[in-house]
């Protein structure tokens, strides 16, 4: 029957994070900033360290950029290649929770979590990404589970024990090769925050956490180690230095309240962040084995929320370790519900849920009607290039509204059959269902409009000079677009680093671009008066110039 399930389960992932993942271009920054690298490794054959522009780049291991690399190998240097990574780790973590899931109580709790885990927004989101939380989620989860069952010591002999302590520093220290030592930060505090839970007593034998700072250790150093004996401590100094800006300042803008990440993972991870807080209340007819698991994922969702609310920069994947705990405590709270306890809801739950939901629905109906009397909001933004990108020629027919009509008639019927004892079960899954539907919808129809308005001019822009032996920059904002999509070759003049160099050079050897946003006002008319530039296009905020060669 487990079987069965696995490959029903990877059937269903599959059919929902592979299919139109090519279908848009990829997103500034940090889709197009991995994607990038692996495209230079795979360019240059420098697979040892990370660049970026030809540079070496010291913001990220490369465990994330050698698996797009691998795949763009297979499938050329394009989207659904940078993507597919995210999609794959996808289908794993899905069969992943399963497991546990089924581990943990029986196969209709595996079946729930995953139910939760599709169904919620963000985390269903972000294997259709290009981004490289997803692994580094996995990998944290990974390790943080072998703890799980090492505090179980029912489950343990010895040798096992040694087993479980060294895969949690096999998963751990993959995941320091993939973001950083944030990872091992992130299970220190779990560890230290169980051991208090229990007055600091003896949860484990000190060997065990031996063991794992041992093959954690022999894992992260097998390219960390290796790039500082081939390289020196370049990339060591700077990637140190890399990650204390971002924990000690905003980072090019991304600051935010103390509360940013509760904000963004309660309406990020809806519906499942409304069950997660039946949850947290102790129950009596709790067995050790799931008493245990509750407890390590109330201690991992709040490290989370306490490193990165400490953490200056506030973005939005950040947080996005807390999805695992989240969906678990939602999968725990609803499972009681319906087969423990069969106990009602909430009135507090189902409030929530009906409010948000509707919350959602109207934005979903409203975007194509205010899209198509965009002259009505025009006033009200500020930002000149905000009021330009606006005005971009993008197709609204009017029935897209239809997207959040379905998804209130979806949605409130769920919850209808959710409050009714007899319906319950499938009145959740109703609820989870219509999030996975609408989700898929939603991206499918709303995201290559939203990136007409958002960057499409740009990134065509850039398209156009792939085959043009010529410079291209921006100005006045930060992007790596112009890197990806004018596919640019290594410099064969290495007295020039950056394209924007040339911008203030006189007599160049070959035309030079600049791609500046319309509110950069002064910038260009600096460069069409002083620097022999003019202007080419200007499309939906942004402004192209450029200077002939020889000037």
């Amino acid at each position: 029957m487990r079987t069965k399930n696995f490959i029903l389960i990877t059937c269903l992932g599959a059919l929902l994070f592979i299919p139109f993942l090519g279908s848009v271009h990829l997103f500034d920054w940090d889709e197009i900033n991995f994607a990038e690298s692996a495209r230079e490794m795979l360019l240059t054959h420098k697979y040892s360290f990370l660049q970026i522009n030809f540079q070496p780049f010291t913001e990220k291991p490369p465990l994330f950029m050698w698996v797009q690399a691998l795949s763009m190998s297979i499938f050329g240097v394009n989207e659904f290649a940078a993507r597919l990574p995210n999609a794959i780790v996808g289908l794993i973590t899905l069969l992943v929770i399963f497991n546990v899931g089924t581990r943990l109580k029986d196969e209709k709790f595996g079946w729930i979590w995953v139910l939760c885990y599709i169904g919620s927004f963000l985390p269903h989101f972000y294997f259709k990404t290009g981004l490289i939380d997803p692994l580094f989620n996995l990998f944290i989860f990974l390790g943080i589970y072998q703890f799980v069952l090492l505090t179980q010591p029912q489950d343990n002999k010895p040798d096992q024990g040694i087993k479980k302590a060294v895969l949690a520093g096999i998963f751990i220290g993959l995941a320091i090769l993939t973001k950083g030592p944030v990872a091992l930060l992130v299970v220190m505090f779990c560890l230290f925050f169980y051991w208090a839970s229990v007055s600091f007593r003896s949860v484990l034998p000190f060997r065990y956490f031996l063991f794992f700072l041992l093959s954690a250790f022999v894992v992260s150093t097998a390219w960390f180690g290796m790039d500082t004996l081939r390289h020196g401590p370049g990339f060591l100094i700077g990637f140190i230095q890399r990650q204390l800006a971002l924990f000690s300042t905003p980072d090019a803008g991304h600051g935010g309240p103390f509360y940013y990440h509760f904000v963004v993972l309660f309406f990020g991870c809806f519906p499942a962040s409304v069950f997660m807080f039946s949850a947290l209340r102790n129950e009596s007819s709790e067995a050790w084995p799931e008493r245990n698991m509750k407890k390590w994922m109330i201690i991992l969702l709040f490290t989370i929320l306490l490193i990165f609310t400490i953490v200056k920069t506030k973005i939005i994947h950040y947080s996005s370790q807390a999805y695992f705990p989240i969906t678990f405590l939602a999968s725990y709270a609803i499972y009681r519900i319906i087969w423990v306890s069969k106990a009602k809801p909430g009135k507090i739950s189902l409030f929530l849920l009906f409010i948000i939901g509707s919350l959602l629905s109207i934005i979903l109906a409203s975007i194509p009607f205010i899209a198509r009397h965009i002259n009505w909001i025009e006033p009200y933004i500020g930002d000149e290039f905000g009021r330009q990108a606006l005005k971009a020629h993008v197709e609204w027919a009017g029935w897209e509204s239809l997207v959040g009509i379905g998804y209130f008639i979806l949605f409130a019927t769920g919850i209808v059959l959710f409050a009714r004892k007899k319906t319950r079960l499938n009145g959740i899954i109703t609820v989870f269902v219509t999030g996975v539907i609408g989700l898929q919808l939603t991206l499918y129809i709303f995201t290559a409009k939203i990136e007409a308005y958002s960057q499409k001019a740009a990134i065509d822009f850039f398209i156009a000079r792939q085959h043009e032996d010529c410079y291209v920059a921006v100005w006045g904002y930060k992007s790596y677009a112009q890197l990806f999509y004018t596919q640019k070759q290594p410099p064969t003049d290495t007295t020039i680093i950056n394209d924007g160099d040339m911008i203030f050079r006189k007599h160049i050897p070959k035309p030079v671009y600049i791609v500046a946003k319309v509110s950069d006002r002064d910038a260009i008319n600096e460069f069409i008066k002083d620097q022999g530039f003019y202007q080419v296009e200007r499309e939906n905020g942004f402004v192209f110039l450029k200077k002939e060669a020889g000037r």
